[in-house]
């Protein structure tokens, strides 16, 4: 299979969809592999670490779609990308449609295979191809709102840790999945008081048993999200329902309950955040202020520490990569039924329900294909 692997150019996006080490396995399979000149540098590859590897430097972005069976991506297309994708193409990449109706219709209308990294998901729920990025991102949402809580940046004051004879910051993470439990590990090391918010019980009981002693676990529900943002510092949102658009745990009215200086974070920026305030917003002009609330919605976090994003990403995208391009997006879809739940969008149709009810779309039954 000829595979085709462009420079992310979404604001500040420094991570690469493959590293040399992945091209290397790809090639030695017998596929050929095309990687736009540059692509890697932000996340320290050169075009001659790739060449070494066997790949072949294309020069710009239109060659490199123009010639590849399937695209490998890290983040969506944007706008200047849409033309480029051919009828009957495989993207695989994160695509998160059901917080963006102009991609979607833009897909829709390409006539391409569109496989989506956060909807493949393993027979026990968990979803492989978002959880390094997840762990990276809820690892950064602690670190960034640390940042942001300093005055000078717009926040309370409020040294998360504290020190002796100095209450510590408090840190509210709605959601229990792996960003809430990556953001509460390091929250915790920091020794802020955490409290995770999550409606599953199980996930709540095993939480309660592996975290430390400063981080407490509650049910969620709005009553009780009203009365703690009135206290705690810190708000990260980390909810996700697999293809589809968040759901609003905050709401506009509930800003002017927080003290100012609070600070957000909403993880779920992505999926159109849990927060009713949230609009995405980039690494160059990360944060915005509504009713003295501070708020961080970069939509790509990871970006922001390429090297170790992009190896993490590598590491769980390449096994699925060499199914599909060893056998072809419908038998490798039809040997992997985590693989097959990645399907969205194939060739004009949308199979993937999630999306379908974000827009009101008509739904087609992935068996019509797989």
């Amino acid at each position: 299979m000829i595979i085709g692997v462009p420079k992310e150019i979404k604001t500040n996006e420094n991570r690469v969809a493959l590293t040399p080490a992945g091209a290397f396995e790809l090639i030695k399979r017998g596929h050929e592999v095309n990687v736009q000149s540059t692509a890697g540098n932000g996340s320290g590859f050169t075009d001659e670490d790739y060449t070494k590897a066997g790949a072949i430097i294309q020069p710009d972005i239109e060659s490199t779609y123009a010639i590849a069976e399937m695209i490998i991506k890290v983040k969506e297309p944007i706008e200047q990308e849409y033309s480029l994708i051919k009828k009957d193409q495989l993207v695989f990449t994160y695509f998160h449609f059901a917080s963006y109706e102009p991609l979607t219709n833009a897909m829709i209308k390409s006539g391409a295979v569109c496989l989506a990294y956060e909807t493949v998901e393993m027979p026990d729920r968990t979803l492989p191809l978002l959880i390094p990025m997840s762990e990276v991102a809820g690892r950064m949402a602690i670190q960034q709102g640390a940042k942001y809580l300093e005055m000078p940046s717009g926040g309370r004051g409020v040294l998360l840790g504290g020190v002796p004879g100095t209450p510590p910051g408090k840190v509210m993470i709605l959601g229990g999945g792996i960003v809430g439990t990556q953001a509460a590990k390091m929250a915790a090391g920091l020794g802020a008081i955490v409290t995770i918010l999550d409606i599953d019980l199980q996930r709540l009981r095993y939480l309660a048993d592996v975290m430390p002693a400063n981080v407490r676990t509650l049910y969620s529900n709005e009553y009780t999200i009203r009365k703690l943002i009135k206290t705690h510092d810190l708000i990260v949102g980390a909810v996700l329902i697999p293809g589809a658009k968040a759901p609003n745990l905050i709401t506009r009215d509930m800003l002017k309950d927080m003290r100012a200086g609070t600070v957000v974070v909403d993880v779920a920026v992505d999926q159109g955040g849990c927060i009713e305030t949230t609009k995405p917003t980039t690494h160059t002009d990360p944060t915005y202020i509504i009713d003295d609330v501070l708020h961080y919605c970069v939509a790509n976090m990871p970006g922001a520490v390429p090297f170790t994003s992009t190896t993490a990403l590598t590491n769980a995208t390449l096994p699925y990569a060499i199914q599909l391009a060893d056998k072809g997006w419908v038998k490798a879809c039809q040997d992997n039924k985590s693989l097959r739940l990645g399907l969205n969008v194939i060739k004009g149709d949308v199979v993937y329900k999630g999306v379908c009810d974000a827009f009101d779309l008509p739904y087609v039954d992935v068996a019509k294909y797989v």
